[in-house]
């Protein structure tokens, strides 16, 4: 049986940043993103022992979802110039730490992770998949054999780790994974700039999904919905629904046929890399951790 973990570069890679601050190398380039990383990786290995490690970064641009709305994403500032020049030696570690990297060019990173997902049980009766990420639209692609394992909420970090399953899915947000697309259509993603139905809320979502079961029987009973209010707004944001639901449904042909990169450990490279950011106690664990054979 083999375990692979997907994990979403970015989402984690930011949190890393964000939860080490003020850490730099002796000429004041920037490592705080860099310490946390390798930290939370090694610490994903360690609860986790999946056999397999893959991270899916983005390259720029979202062509298919552009198309479908200019202003997706349009709202984000642009990430923090410390922030930016980490990101190629988190890559570059990450290559060095013996995990698999995937990106493409003009394609977002979560449909590639969602597709790749999908395809290893498919092909596999015997895989488990865990993707690693805060961010709730992979909780769409959750099965019996892929779960979605969330890292510790900033606000309560007590929390831990989650993992969720079907059945985590709902006691979180309500409703099933065969939901969450027409889930999140009907409330929006503010971070993603998709307008959902204004003043629909994920109690009110949740209860139209659960009495109509989807976006087209909430549209197709519009005129007995509760509350009252919304029973002329509806029948108008039929092509927004629509829209929404290609968005933030993920595209699964993408790499089609293209074997999923699992990785080989360079330890030497991670050890030069290592150095060369001046990470001494990275460095002495790397040592310890490899060179015993304990890569995972």
């Amino acid at each position: 049986m083999a375990k692979y973990l997907l994990v979403d570069g970015f989402n984690m890679a930011f949190r890393a940043f964000y939860a080490v601050k003020e850490l730099s190398r002796s000429d004041g380039f920037p490592t705080n993103a860099l310490y946390g990383w390798v930290r939370s990786m090694w610490k994903l290995m360690d609860d986790q022992k999946p056999d397999y490690v893959t991270v899916f970064f983005d390259l720029g641009g979202a062509q298919e979802k552009l198309e479908l709305l200019p202003e997706y994403k349009a709202n984000r500032a642009e990430a923090p110039e410390g922030f930016e020049q980490q990101v190629p030696i988190i890559k570059d570690l990450t290559r060095a730490m013996g995990f698999g990297l995937v990106e493409l060019n003009g394609v977002e990173s979560d449909d590639l992770l969602a597709a790749y997902a999908t395809r290893l049980v498919a092909a596999d009766s015997t895989a488990e998949v865990k993707i690693v990420s805060a961010d709730k639209d992979f909780a769409q692609t959750v099965t019996d054999r892929i779960h979605l394992l969330l890292p510790p909420p900033t606000a309560n970090p007590r929390l831990g780790w989650r993992n969720l399953d079907p059945e985590g899915v709902e006691a979180k947000w309500g409703v099933p994974p065969s939901k969450m697309i027409d889930y999140l259509s009907l409330i929006g993603d503010v971070s993603d700039n998709i307008p959902g139905v204004p003043g629909c809320g994920p109690k009110t979502a949740v209860k139209w999904l659960l009495e109509y079961g989807d976006v087209d029987g909430i549209l197709a009973n519009s005129e007995q919905i509760k509350p009252p209010r919304f029973r002329e707004l509806l029948p108008t944001l039929e092509d927004r629904l629509s829209i929404n639901r290609r968005i933030i449904g993920f595209n699964l042909s993408h790499h089609e046929g293209i074997e999923l990169d699992t990785g080989k450990l360079d330890l030497d490279g991670l050890c030069k890399i290592l150095e060369e950011m001046e990470m001494k106690s990275h460095h002495a664990e790397a040592l310890k951790r490899y060179s015993q054979g304990e890569l995972f």
